[in-house]
């Protein structure tokens, strides 16, 4: 995702998280073990979606909180401060909302797909100028889509205050921009906290998972907002 004030998006976090080496241990898996994999959801009190799944090895055991990190834009080499975090499914999609809605009454928002496209790519769909109750009325009425794809992701901004909001395609919840209070207060609110010792599942090797369902939804969303898909279909997201 490419935000157009220069932001880092969830397509260029590399910079921020360690590299994700090649995905091995899932190939040696036979069909029954890999099925048996993807059905566990539950680690300890932590629910993931269907989006994505951790290792075999489980390198990271998906946990709830926060961590602030710096991203450092390799060209320019300004900083932005980040606030990184994964929470539960049961309050994930409501934690988002209301940090979002930190952002102001009028704000941009950016659609990000991966369906369809070889090695990573994505592709990234805006609109600015949308008011902030329409936009979440929109967002709720597409929550399985945005909560259980693991080939979308969105972003809500305000260039006027340089800050930004991702809920990209690993259900992690990724805020921009100085200050970072108000996203903090409503981390703590939803009983997510700070742990600067966190890891999370991108961190490690993991693995996504969508349908021709889901991206039919999220076909549908992008009209819902007004955006314009031209077909392309080079490859399945992996």
């Amino acid at each position: 995702m490419a935000s157009k004030q220069g932001f880092p998006t969830s397509s260029s976090l590399q910079s921020v998280q360690s590299t994700v080496p090649p995905i091995t241990g899932f190939e040696q898996l036979s069909e029954r073990q890999l099925e048996e994999h993807l059905e566990v959801f539950r680690y300890g009190t932590f629910d993931l979606t269907d989006a994505i799944r951790p290792s075999v090895q489980l390198q990271i055991v998906p946990r709830q909180g926060f961590r602030h990190d710096t991203y450092v834009d390799p060209t320019s080499k300004s900083k932005v401060s980040v606030i990184m975090a994964a929470a539960s499914r049961e309050r994930l999609f409501d934690l988002f909302i209301d940090m979002i809605s930190t952002l102001g009454q009028v704000v941009d928002v950016v659609l990000e797909t991966s369906h369809y496209r070889n090695g990573g790519n994505h592709e990234d769909f805006y609109r600015e100028h949308i008011d902030m109750p329409v936009l979440k009325s929109i967002l709720y009425d597409y929550e399985e889509l945005l909560l259980n794809d693991g080939c979308a992701g969105v972003a809500v901004l305000n260039p006027s205050r340089q800050q930004e909001v991702q809920f990209d395609e690993h259900k992690m919840i990724i805020a921009y921009g100085s200050p970072l209070e108000s996203f903090e207060r409503v981390l703590i609110n939803h009983d997510v906290y700070c742990d600067k010792d966190i890891r999370f599942i991108t961190e490690a090797e993991h693995v996504h998972s969508s349908s021709d369902d889901l991206y039919s939804q999220f076909e549908s969303l992008c009209m819902r907002l007004g955006m314009e898909m031209e077909p392309d279909a080079d490859s399945i997201c992996q």
